[in-house]
């Protein structure tokens, strides 16, 4: 019978399309590693409209995340563009109904890491990074980031950073991906996947 590969979570909010770039970047990070499947999900916007509701299956792109996806996965990928220097609302949202996964310790043990894109270039990249580990400590997350290792952390102008895969779109969103992101972005999958197997004992 074969093994079931590892499946890791690479869960993401996108606006305008550059943090959903780099969930799929990091999703092929972690499928060059033997054993283990990318999983891309989002959530659904939050509106200031408290009768607004999302659908429930979301026009395009990956589908929504349910708490199931917490309990099964061996590792987890989280993005979210910056919101003054902070996570999306939609993202926290998610969080903040997790203490179900919490109180069960569905998470505790499983490696994690982050990343974001901003429109500015010093927009909060590192703070959001940082926002984005909290939730993830108190669920007894081993978060891990991007060591110097990588050269393109000497070389990138734009995004990338040792807390994690980051971009800079610009005010507009225009701005593609550099090469030193991209590379950042598929080395921060492999890495999350790597360690996942490790830690499965795969």
């Amino acid at each position: 019978m074969k093994p079931t590969n590892l499946i890791i979570l690479v869960l993401f909010y996108s606006r305008h399309g550059a943090t959903r770039q780099l969930a799929e970047l990091i999703a092929q990070g972690v499928e060059s590693v033997p054993g283990c499947d990318a999983r891309l999900r989002t959530v659904p916007a939050v509106s200031t409209v408290t009768e607004a509701t999302a659908p429930e299956v979301p026009p395009d792109g990956a589908p929504y995340v349910e708490l199931e996806d917490l309990q099964e996965c061996a590792g987890l990928a989280l993005g979210s563009p910056t919101r003054f220097g902070n996570m999306a609302a939609a993202m926290k949202y998610f969080w903040d109904g997790t203490a179900s996964d919490w109180l069960a310790g569905s998470l505790s043990g499983k490696p994690a890491c982050v990343f974001t894109s901003t429109g500015s270039l010093h927009g909060g990249q590192e703070s959001t990074l940082l926002s984005m580990m909290i939730p993830l400590f108190h669920h007894g997350m081993l978060v891990m980031g991007l060591p110097y290792t990588h050269a393109e952390l000497m070389t990138t102008s734009t995004g990338g950073s040792p807390y994690g895969a980051t971009h800079w779109s610009g005010i507009a969103g225009d701005k593609a991906l550099s090469d030193d992101e991209k590379r950042l972005a598929v080395a921060l999958g492999r890495r999350l996947a790597e360690n996942a197997a490790k830690l499965a004992g795969a």
